[in-house]
């Protein structure tokens, strides 16, 4: 599965009637006229309730609000127009919810050697993304923008291209300190070209660019499939972790449906102090409104901590 391809599969359970005409939740199911609080800022995505708030953005946000999510992310907010851009923007201002990471677009999937080979072409390609995405920014009142440098060029010393993916990252954290932009990169697990994929590796890189504007988004399901052992990889991270991302493993969906506790790794960030976003980068297990009923009852299970 391609990282940026999440599935919006669904199938709806509805609440029961019981005898005598009362009205009872069914058991399996969330409560739809309940307001929760959740303890974190979980961000689902565009399509993640389609089936059951509609194909349109703006009633997509509401129903996320209304379940009690305070924040959102949106992988593909630099394609949307500048004016789907401010009033996605104007819709969460009122709804109070926070918006989570976009990517900074400039090198399509599958990536290139980008960043990593020094060439000025792709540089250049780079700070222009990173200028367009302060612009997207404004218009969404978000902070944070995930940055991946490609793939390796293997063609050159590892020193080499480190180098050049500094340089390049220097450049970007020049145009965001400005603003209080921030921007997240993402170690990834999809595969052994990419260049940047431990936590470790990219703490060096943020200690390098040496700013504000970089830092780290650990997303979950890349580090159990790339490093594991999370929490101590966190702790050894914990300054330069800005933001994170879920997802269970195998199969990239909603917690509670892998082998990652995640009830103990929020309770881990919790307890750390953490405030910021946690996107809900992870397809639904199941199809149909049933699929999407279920990854809020997974949320509910593990914020319960």
């Amino acid at each position: 599965m391609q990282r940026r391809n999440f599935l919006k599969k669904s199938l709806l359970s509805t609440a029961a009637m019981a005898a005598g005409g009362a009205t009872i939740a069914a058991a399996s199911e969330p409560n739809l006229t309940t307001a929760r609080k959740f303890k974190m800022k979980y961000a689902p995505h565009f399509g993640m309730f389609e089936q059951s708030a509609g194909k349109d953005l703006i009633d997509q946000l509401k129903f996320m609000a209304d379940q009690g999510f305070t924040a959102m992310e949106d992988n593909g907010m630099m394609g949307h127009t500048p004016e789907m851009q401010s009033k996605i923007g104007e819709t969460m201002a009122k709804l109070g919810m926070t918006m989570g990471v976009f990517v900074v677009s400039f090198d399509n999937w599958p990536l290139s050697t980008s960043l990593t080979s020094g060439d000025q072409g792709w540089r250049d390609k780079f700070i222009k993304a990173c200028h367009a995405a302060v612009e997207t920014a404004k218009r969404v009142n978000a902070k944070w923008m995930t940055v991946v440098p490609g793939n390796y060029d293997r063609r050159l010393p590892m020193g080499i291209q480190t180098a050049n993916v500094v340089e390049s990252l220097r450049r970007g954290a020049e145009i965001f300190e400005p603003h209080g932009l921030v921007m997240v990169l993402e170690p990834l697990s999809d595969t052994p070209d990419l260049f940047m994929r431990y936590s470790d590796q990219t703490y060096l890189l943020c200690k390098a660019v040496n700013s504000p504007s970089c830092k780290i988004l650990f997303d979950m399901w890349h580090m159990q499939r790339n490093e594991g052992r999370m929490t101590h990889n966190m702790d050894l991270c914990w300054d330069e972790i800005a933001y994170f991302q879920i997802g269970d493993e195998p199969g990239r969906n909603e917690p509670t449906t892998g082998e990652i506790n995640y009830k103990n790794l929020f309770k881990h960030i919790h307890e750390k102090g953490f405030t910021g976003v946690l996107g809900m980068e992870h397809g639904n297990s199941a199809e149909g409104k049933a699929g999407e009923m279920a990854v809020i009852r997974a949320y509910e299970e593990v914020d319960a901590f």
